[in-house]
């Protein structure tokens, strides 16, 4: 199929591992031409040269990283805001500190380069604005509520774009992974696992029997799977998807049109 993203400007962020970095070779191979941002040059070099995507040093996690990306980039087709951080600690332990630093990463990363480009694509009257969320946005865990809080927000300022683009061809949309594959989610699964010196396959299967029960599919996705989705929702071929939250688990979520 072809999804007619040939020539189109992407902007992928967080995409020098994982998820971000599966979507960037994705519309790469699509034929989009594809700029992904990172804080450390040797991590983006690695990432650009798996990709084939153009690297931009810089963190729009913070103000000035923002505005150094957007000067680099100064109009994109498709922004992907993906960029974020997770961990389990009880409510009890979560400072200050860790609530501001989650809502920076998470939240107004992409409320920063959303502001930037929504203008140019509504005058274009052509963009797709992606949020990479996350079923924690719906189901918040107990242990990831600074996590959850973030996801949930993530889905408001989606939803609030969206009706924004009210008789235009610009569509806003979150995809809301589960448990997904990516660098370091052993360590993780094995870190909120009342056995982890167990198998890594036992050790996903009790994660996803205990904290993951509505999932449909009882493992993790891989980067690949969510990259083919977000692929879908770039292309010119998703235009009646907007405002949606497209849950990418097989769990239930009602999703908003």
């Amino acid at each position: 199929m072809d999804l007619q993203l040939k020539g189109k400007i992407a902007l992928v962020t967080g995409a020098t591992a994982g998820i971000g970095l599966a979507i960037a070779k994705r519309l790469v191979a699509e034929g989009a031409e594809v700029v992904i941002c990172g804080r450390t040059r040797a991590k983006l070099d690695a990432a650009t040269a798996q990709s084939g995507a153009r690297g931009i040093l810089a963190d729009p996690a913070t103000a000035d990283g923002a505005a150094t990306l957007v000067a680099a980039v100064p109009a994109v087709d498709i922004l992907v805001n993906n960029l974020g951080i997770y961990e389990s600690k009880p409510f009890t332990e979560i400072t200050d500190e860790d609530w501001r630093r989650f809502y920076e990463v998470n939240v107004l990363s992409g409320a920063r380069l959303a502001r930037a480009y929504f203008p140019g694509m509504i005058a274009r009257d052509w963009g797709r604005i992606i949020f990479i969320a996350s079923d924690s946005a719906v189901i918040v865990p107990p242990d990831m509520i600074h996590y959850g809080m973030t996801k949930t927000a993530q889905l408001a300022i989606s939803r609030g774009l969206a009706a924004a683009t009210k008789g235009t061809r610009v569509t806003v949309n979150s995809v809301l992974p589960g448990t997904t594959r990516s660098e370091g989610i052993v360590d993780f699964l094995k870190s909120v696992s009342a056995d982890p010196n167990a198998s890594e396959r036992d050790i996903e299967r009790a994660f996803f029997a205990k904290e993951r029960p509505t999932s449909l599919i009882q493992r993790m996705i891989e980067p690949e799977e969510i990259a083919a989705l977000v692929a879908y929702v770039a292309s010119p071929l998703s235009a009646a998807t907007n405002g949606a939250a497209l849950r990418a688990d097989g769990g239930i979520t009602p999703t908003i049109v």
